[in-house]
């Protein structure tokens, strides 16, 4: 699941080069003293060369990833951007940040972006759909793309938990107009904090480097302090040290996502002849990265029953029950009550389809280090509390 569990002495060694080559953390200029060390920049290379992007702009966050691609897209005050209702709280962050307004589809059993919601969503103020792959796992890209494609709305794709996973064997993020990840500790695979956005188009990268600059526009005519600009920016800059970890990490990602769908496979087997539960769909379930396994159960209290005594048996979750506060719209009031449209509805009953679906649901997360005992222990926990009238 997390790309922590593979930091090892490759990462220090990393981080030490940065210091033994001059010890210069910020990302550019000061090249008298950094000994030709860029690690960002490399790390951005190798990031796109990896997803076969043409560009990636390397940034502090997956939060600030989506920000700088909605922004040098062009999203402004009362433009809407169309996400989905389950989602980390920051793709709505971002879209406010940006003043937008967010218009929030229902999900479907892939616990991603609903399509058929989607087209029902869209309105003459769209100007970006945002689906957000969950889990590890893709939304139905083909679906979206095309419904975004009759209405002339680009698709920027939110793939902070699906960083390695594909659809019908192009890489996720890569599919619309942009892509962003996020690095977090938590992800799979990681720099601390950071993000990347990633993109085809050479106008689109060239706003989003400068918007993540304070509007440098890193003019190669012109040395840094006289460099030319026209876009403010803000500072979304990464630095050297996330830059050295990502190149370990990135080199580290086939061989951890390979893992996690092996581990995740045999998990699975084991719960197949149990009629208690229904799995996840999937758009593309070769393309998952094995980051989570998610069952469905008969209803909410089912569920909750189901995931309290495996809590006790020290079986543990992934969002699903545990923190949907922080993952499903409908929670959200804090945000909901000051944003236009949303102030005198309760967020509780707008997406009742998809909380239906989330409490009914249980997910696994399933770890690159999982020995034999753990997998073996983790099946029959599932099997026995699962089969349980």
């Amino acid at each position: 699941m997390p790309g922590f569990e593979l930091i090892d002495d490759q990462e220090r060694r990393a981080v030490d080069e940065v210091f033994a080559r001059g010890g210069i953390l910020f990302r550019m200029g000061f090249d008298d003293l950094r000994a030709k060390v860029f690690k960002v920049r490399e790390f951005e290379l190798a990031f796109a060369r990896k997803f076969g992007a043409g560009y990636a702009q390397a940034v502090t966050s997956g939060t600030a990833a989506l920000k700088v691609a909605l922004t040098a897209i062009g999203i402004k005050p009362g433009d809407e951007v169309v996400t989905q209702s389950f989602t980390f709280v920051a793709t709505v962050e971002a879209i406010l940040e940006c003043g937008a307004i967010p218009v929030v589809t229902e999900i479907d059993r892939t616990l991603n972006m609903d399509p058929d919601d989607l087209a029902r969503k869209i309105t003459p103020r769209t100007r970006v759909i945002v689906p957000v792959h969950m889990l590890g796992a893709a939304a139905r890209m083909d679906k979206i793309l095309r419904i975004a494609g009759d209405r002339g709305v680009p698709v920027v794709e939110d793939t902070a938990q699906a960083c390695g996973g594909q659809f019908r064997g192009k890489p996720l993020g890569t599919l619309g107009v942009a892509g962003t990840f996020s690095f977090d500790f938590g992800k799979a695979m990681t720099t601390g904090e950071g993000g990347m956005v990633v993109t085809d188009q050479e106008a689109l990268f060239l706003r989003t480097r400068a918007y993540s600059d304070h509007g440098h526009e890193s003019n190669p005519n012109f040395p840094r302090g006289e460099d030319t600009r026209s876009m403010p920016g803000f500072n979304y800059r990464m630095m050297e040290l996330q830059g050295a970890v990502g190149l370990v990490q990135l080199r580290k990602l086939d061989e951890a996502l390979k893992r996690q769908q092996e581990n995740k496979a045999r998990i699975k087997d084991a719960l197949r002849g149990i009629r208690t539960i229904s799995f996840r769909e999937f758009a593309d379930e070769a393309g998952e990265t094995g980051d989570t396994l998610v069952f469905f159960l008969e209803n909410p209290e089912v569920a909750s029953r189901a995931a309290k005594r495996l809590f006790e048996r020290g079986i543990r979750f992934k969002i699903l029950p545990e923190a949907m506060k922080w993952h499903f719209a409908g929670t959200w009031d804090h945000i909901f009550s000051a944003v236009k449209g949303y102030r005198r509805k309760d967020p509780g009953k707008l997406w009742r389809r998809s909380e239906d679906l989330l409490r009914s649901a249980i997910a696994i997360p399933i770890f690159i280090k999982m020995d034999e005992e753990k997998i073996n222990r983790t099946a029959e926990h599932l099997v026995r509390v699962l089969r349980e009238p």
